[in-house]
């Protein structure tokens, strides 16, 4: 099992600000163009922002550099927020400056049997971890990015991909699949080394469907993004899969470990959460307001000290879908207070009190109340 969180030995200032107040929140956001004086002044309240890929590129020229000149602006208002470099462990997303050292690596792709190498949904290439030029390389991205003194750390996207025994497999074969995934394991060993212990290192990389629900990976991170919450897999029910994913998030959550926690408003949504569709509303909810209400209380009764929450209808903000990009919704403002007690299970339903909130799940039916006091 995963050992206690890497920060506890560890300068607790790298650590994102945090206050049962309010609904503590975080932001994951991505856009090509330069974001605004506007946008800059709200990205500054969050005391957590992931940048993804494309930032800034528009502009600047590459993600690493819209990158920084977004965190840099953010830092001018708000030096206390964190800022993380958003890099993904095997989609290679040609939206970087340092794909042109990636060009002349041979052998930087998986392929299948006929030479493809376009495997990702059949789009987009994959990196073969086993080719030691390739890990080099994207260690020495991170490193070079997260040297920044306006960058805090780094996010690490694809983990699943790799884990997952099945992906891929058919296509690069069995034996290339278990390198690459060995590969993968050298390479997070060696990652907060690399990027500095200073810096904060956050993995996609919680999920049910593995034996302990990605705990087992979690020694090499200081906390994990939450997604891919709703659907099953595995055989199992819907409501099984949350509840193995509930029990993950809890206990990494009070091992101290940073929680990302991402939702999205499923079918209300103009867009998906993302282009792999991670979020899947399972249930036509009869308004924004109860998915928005079911969303919150999914979180809160997971969270803990520095866990965070993040209601989104997508992440991809260049062109306004007019709903929550820069809209602070009522419930953050309320308050809130600390927890009581954890939260109590009685078969898949789940209660917990707040200092100001009484907060009630049903997973199986798929509602859920919030008594704010």
């Amino acid at each position: 099992m995963f050992a206690a969180s890497l920060t506890e030995a560890s300068n607790t200032d790298r650590m994102p600000d945090f206050s049962w107040d309010t609904v503590p929140r975080y932001m994951h956001v991505r856009k090509a163009a330069a974001f605004t004086p506007e946008e800059i002044e709200y990205l500054a309240s969050f005391p957590l922002v992931t940048f993804e890929k494309t930032t800034g590129m528009k502009d600047a020229g590459s993600t690493e550099k819209g990158t920084w000149l977004a965190a840099k602006a953010i830092k001018t208002v708000n030096p206390r927020c964190k800022i993380l470099y958003y890099r993904n462990i095997l989609v290679h997303y040609a939206m970087y400056g340092a794909d042109k050292e990636l060009a002349d690596i041979p052998g930087a792709f998986l392929s299948d049997k006929k030479g493809n190498t376009k495997l990702v949904r059949q789009k987009v290439p994959a990196y073969d971890l086993s080719n030691s030029m390739v890990r080099k390389w994207w260690l020495r991205n991170a490193e070079l990015t997260c040297k920044s003194k306006y960058i805090d750390g780094l996010f690490v996207d694809g983990n699943i991909k790799v884990l997952e025994e099945g992906y891929l497999r058919r296509q690069v074969g069995e034996k290339k699949k278990a390198e690459v995934e060995t590969a993968y394991h050298r390479m997070m060993k060696k990652l907060p080394e690399t990027v500095g212990r200073d810096k904060l290192v956050i993995a996609n990389v919680i999920r049910a469907r593995f034996d302990q629900a990605g705990l087992e990976y979690l020694d090499y991170f200081d906390g994990s993004y939450i997604e891919g919450f709703e659907h099953a897999v595995g055989g199992m029910s819907r409501e099984e899969y949350m509840a193995k994913g509930i029990a993950a998030v809890q206990k990494a959550a009070r091992s101290g470990r940073i929680i990302a926690f991402t939702i999205g408003m499923g079918t209300y949504a103009d867009t998906d959460m993302d282009d792999e569709n991670h979020e899947v509303d399972r249930k036509a909810f009869a308004s924004v307001q109860d998915r928005f209400t079911y969303s919150l209380a999914l979180f809160l009764i997971c969270a803990e000290k520095q866990s965070y929450f993040m209601f989104s209808d997508g992440y991809g903000v260049d062109r306004s879908r007019g709903k929550l990009w820069m809209k602070d919704l009522p419930e953050y403002s309320r308050p809130l207070g600390a927890p009581k007690d954890p939260a109590v299970r009685s078969g898949y339903s789940y209660q917990r009190k707040f200092e100001h909130a009484d907060v009630s799940i049903d997973i199986k039916n798929e509602t859920a109340n919030i008594n704010w006091k």
